[in-house]
């Protein structure tokens, strides 16, 4: 006695087709539409066409990664519940086996989620081999593989027998083979649902959500990516192009050329706190042979990229809410840009760095000047980085040095128990490790440290700098370096006087600072020392610094010899000195 309407639409349009439904109470049978048989299929009321309060902003409010308030928290219990159910014999029974720990709509459609995305892998004969493809729901129950309509009836069907009110989309995805940049033409190539919780429609992708594929296509590996379970509208239209514009859920929907020329974020470039990078479109062209990037983020995140497979092409810096990056190709043409990432507390867990999106580079000239040492180690100049591991302050807050006399003072304040080492290095294979630090000068004043740079010659040369804890006897760890460059041909400096052990770290040279000393001259020494009872400067003839208030000054003629020491008496009682510094002298 109960009148029951079935309407039918076309596809195209945006109300759509209800199903056969029962207006009683309680579980009835009803043939489907399919004609397939619909034991224990609930009541469910008549599909909910699409209004304005089912449409969200685009682009994105970077508010949530989610279209509706999620606790994930809260699904731990049903989670580990639903991973567990082992229930293959039909749709029905596995849904009635999930339901058991689920009550509220979204909690029937979370479990039916996690079932899938960790009990149905993708088919990857099915999707070379047409004929071999199971794509009906009990089909692929019993298989334990599909592929993505099959992954998405299964979702509809399961959604059904409880009662949820579920669509199935088809459309084109960015997914497996898709090139940056590409076009997409023909019949849809990928599925999955959308469905109907709290009042309005939300999207999900079970397929994706399930794992992913390797490059040859010919493994499947269960990698679980919550990103794409109730995703934000305007996130999934990264990647998702419905058929039916209504269904990208937004309130300015995008054309399929839009969509075509829109940046691909990959879902861990907002898992990772990514929130928007610029450009945010696919291929990027240079300017004079360089191009830009900057992404922006919630929290400190550590960034990599490769250039045409290498990262020796560009400048990265890390901002304390994203990162800047200049890259300046060294061959005309189109090359591949990456860029990884990975959160900073990742960083003592020794986890990976992933891809999270990638431009084409499309570059018409090669600016020859912007060529950079194979040493320099991105990222590039200090950052919060850097600050995290004690050096704070620093009075060089931009990667590249610039400097016309090829002389350069930086100065940090450091943390406590820091100590420093540092290094500079050169295409010139002749600045060995040794050399190069020895064209360093670090001095310390109380919690400050002081590095002077006299550079050889002229280039490009990179700055390197370690530190380790006073109290670890360990090995010195990399922090951060620095560019500098100097184009003056006529720099030619010698290196700093040579530094022994028992010279302490907050003892200063004064004068002389050259360690090769003019041959046949009186040389002014001033060196600031504490704890010493007596200096003596050994030439041809031994002469004596005497102590003026903390500095230890004298002169000392170099005639006669090739190398000049300075010698400290750290005891008035005993007769031993210790060689603290040694310089050169000039070949006459």
């Amino acid at each position: 006695g109960t009148q029951v309407t079935v309407e039918i639409h076309p596809e195209d349009t945006s109300r759509q087709p209800i199903r056969i439904l029962s207006l009683d109470k309680g579980a009835q049978r009803f043939p489907s539409l399919r004609g397939q048989d619909n034991k224990g299929f609930q009541e469910t009321e008549a599909p909910q066409s699409l209004g304005a309060k089912d449409l969200h902003v685009y682009p994105w409010d970077k508010s949530s990664l989610k279209s509706m308030p999620v606790d994930l928290q809260q699904f731990q219990k049903l989670d580990a519940y639903a991973l567990k159910v082992n229930v293959r014999s039909s749709v029905e029974e596995l849904v009635q086996a999930l339901l058991k720990q689920a009550r509220t709509d979204l909690e029937k459609v979370r479990a039916i989620w996690m079932w899938i995305c960790h009990h149905i892998e993708y088919d990857i004969v099915g999707y070379h081999n047409k004929s071999q493809r199971v794509i009906q729901p009990e089909d692929v129950l019993q298989m334990g593989k599909s592929v993505c309509e099959g992954y998405a009836k299964l979702f509809e069907q399961m959604c059904s027998v409880a009662g949820i009110q579920c669509q199935r989309l088809s459309g084109h995805a960015k997914g497996y083979g898709y090139k940056t940049g590409q076009t997409f033409t023909g019949d849809s190539d990928h599925a999955w649902n959308a469905v109907f919780l709290e009042g309005r429609w939300h999207l999900l992708d079970s397929t994706w959500g399930s794992g992913s594929v390797d490059d040859a296509f010919t493994k499947f590996t269960y990698r679980y990516n919550e990103f794409y379970f109730l995703t934000h509208p305007a996130l999934f239209i990264n990647s998702h192009f419905p058929d039916n514009s209504n269904w990208q859920l937004l309130k300015n929907t995008l054309t399929l050329k839009e969509f075509e020329n829109k940046m691909l974020h990959k879902s861990r470039f907002y898992t990772t706190g990514l929130l928007a990078i610029q450009p945010d479109t696919p291929i990027i062209q240079t300017v004079n042979g360089k191009a830009s990037v900057s992404v922006d983020c919630r929290a400190n995140t550590l960034f990599m990229f490769k250039l045409k497979g290498t990262d020796r092409e560009g400048l990265m810096t890390l901002r304390k809410q994203g990162m800047n990056l200049d890259i300046y190709p060294q061959k005309t043409g189109r090359h591949t840009l990456e860029i990884f990432a990975k959160p900073s507390k990742a960083e003592a867990s020794g986890s990976l760095y992933d891809c999270v999106v990638e431009y084409i580079v499309e570059c018409k000239s090669v600016d020859n000047t912007m060529r950079f040492p194979k040493d320099l180690h991105q990222p590039v100049g200090p950052s919060w980085f850097s600050e995290r591991q004690g050096f704070l302050r620093p009075s060089h807050r931009e990667p590249i040095i610039h400097t016309n006399d090829g002389r350069c003072s930086l100065t940090f304040t450091l943390g406590k128990d820091i100590s420093v080492l540092s290094s500079l290095h050169s295409h010139d294979s002749s600045l060995t490790e040794d050399k190069g630090r020895r064209h360093i000068l670090q001095t310390h004043r109380g919690n400050q440290i002081e590095l002077k740079i006299h550079l050889p010659h002229a280039g490009d040369f990179v700055l390197k700098i370690y530190s380790k804890k006073k109290s670890d006897p360990g090995s010195y760890d990399y922090v951060f370096n620095y560019l500098i460059k100097c184009l003056n041909t006529e720099v030619k400096w010698p290196p700093f006087p040579l530094k022994y052990t028992k010279w302490l770290e907050d003892y200063e040279i004064l004068e002389p600072l050259s360690g090769l000393l003019p041959a046949n001259r009186n040389v002014q020494f001033k060196l600031k020392m504490h704890g010493i009872a007596k200096v003596l400067v050994q030439a041809e003839n031994t002469h004596t610094l005497t102590n003026n208030r903390g500095c230890w000054e004298g002169t000392c003629n170099t005639s006669g010899c090739r190398e000049v020491f300075v010698m400290v008496h750290e005891n008035a009682n005993h007769s031993f000195y210790s060689h603290v510094l040694k310089y050169e002298v000039e070949t006459q």
